[in-house]
């Protein structure tokens, strides 16, 4: 007959250490978390809100936390195994009914609240937008984003996102290919991309600048570089760039922000000063340009052979030919619409010249 080990009842000393460890613990790991910078700076009307909402979750879940783990430790070394006592049991216990009933009451009561409280937040942002709000048309392809901004002019097509501050949008969502994720942190809503279906959310941005926008759902081999950008900027600025992008597509671009005189090489190494198309250079090795990543091929070893004609094909239809140990899919396959002929012919141009030795 076996033995029996007994440590004899919790005080109301253990229980007074106990609790003053929670409440210490919890009051440092709060303001830890809540310190802590989650997330970009806000950048939409929205963002304060789930923000709080993130803060929220903090003060609930951190005390909950502490206290279950507490409480482990507090068992484990209580009741621990001593020597001498391989062969002992413990002692008989009966369950506690009350206090199963108030740990399966209390949690059922705080994620119904915390439910509540979400639900309420969803549907206050998924309110329908005002009459007169601008409409967005995001587009996602492996691996690019291009957007279509409906203006009284027409719609305008641009690879980079561009918006005036202060005032309400809606972002038609979609897809070309497969599931991609709409995400611009700063903003903190992000929706699916599902072919075959739109998917919408608003907002109104809240703070001049640029910020990133990225694909939030694993893609395919691109997803890291399926990146871009949303310009926030005032009405005077974000109406002039309409004009200018909306121009007919045999306009020469005007340089922008410094751009160089030779618009091939900085198309190359920067993107179209226009419309924000992904720059050869992000990707691509080649010596001229003082390029050197490697997500595609080197382009001094691949285009040894290519006359300007092959460079061309290459650059708008990129996975009809594939450089050995490269997969499709890699390369955006929007450069034909997010260039004008004019810039594709300088691009063509700079890097033919480039590889082969040219001017």
């Amino acid at each position: 007959m076996t033995g029996q080990s007994h440590r004899g009842a919790v005080t109301a000393k253990n229980w007074i250490v106990l609790l003053a460890i929670i409440v210490v613990a919890s009051a440092i790991g709060i303001a830890f978390m809540l310190a802590l910078r989650w997330f970009p700076e806000q950048g939409s009307n929205v963002a304060p809100d789930i923000d709080t909402f993130w803060d929220v979750l903090v003060i609930v879940s951190v005390p909950i936390f502490v206290a279950v783990t507490t409480m482990l430790l507090f068992s484990v070394w209580r009741w621990r195994q001593r020597p001498g006592e391989e062969d002992l049991d413990g002692p008989p216990i009966h369950g506690s009914t009350k206090l199963e009933v108030i740990w399966t009451i209390v949690p059922t009561i705080i994620i119904a609240a915390l439910t509540t409280y979400a639900a309420i937040l969803l549907v206050d942002i998924q309110a329908a937008p005002a009459k007169g709000t601008r409409v967005v048309n995001v587009n996602g392809v492996q691996f690019a984003w291009d957007f279509e901004t409906q203006t009284p002019d027409g719609p305008v097509k641009t690879a980079k996102l561009y918006l005036p501050i202060n005032e309400p949008v809606k972002f038609n969502v979609r897809s070309k290919d497969v599931i991609h994720d709409f995400w611009v942190p700063a903003f903190r809503l992000k929706v699916d991309a599902v072919p075959g279906i739109t998917t919408t959310y608003n907002l109104t941005p809240t703070k001049l600048g640029t910020f990133d926008v990225v694909c939030a759902e694993l893609c395919g081999l691109g997803h890291a570089y399926m990146r871009q950008t949303v310009t926030v900027m005032t009405r005077e600025r974000y109406d002039a760039m309409m004009a200018r992008l909306a121009a007919p597509a045999g306009t020469p671009a005007p340089a922008t922000d410094g751009a160089a005189a030779d618009l091939g090489k900085t198309m190359f190494v920067a993107g179209n000063p226009a419309t924000g198309a992904t720059a050869c250079g992000a990707c691509h090795t080649m010596k001229a340009a003082g390029t050197t990543a490697a997500t595609g091929p080197n382009l001094d070893e691949a285009l040894k052979t290519a006359n300007a004609a092959a460079i061309t094909e290459m650059i708008v239809d990129p996975n009809k030919q594939v450089a050995a140990g490269y997969s499709k899919g890699i390369m955006p396959a929007n450069y034909a619409t997010t260039m004008t002929k004019a810039q594709l012919a300088a691009l063509v141009k700079y890097i033919d010249q480039s590889v082969h030795g040219k001017g």
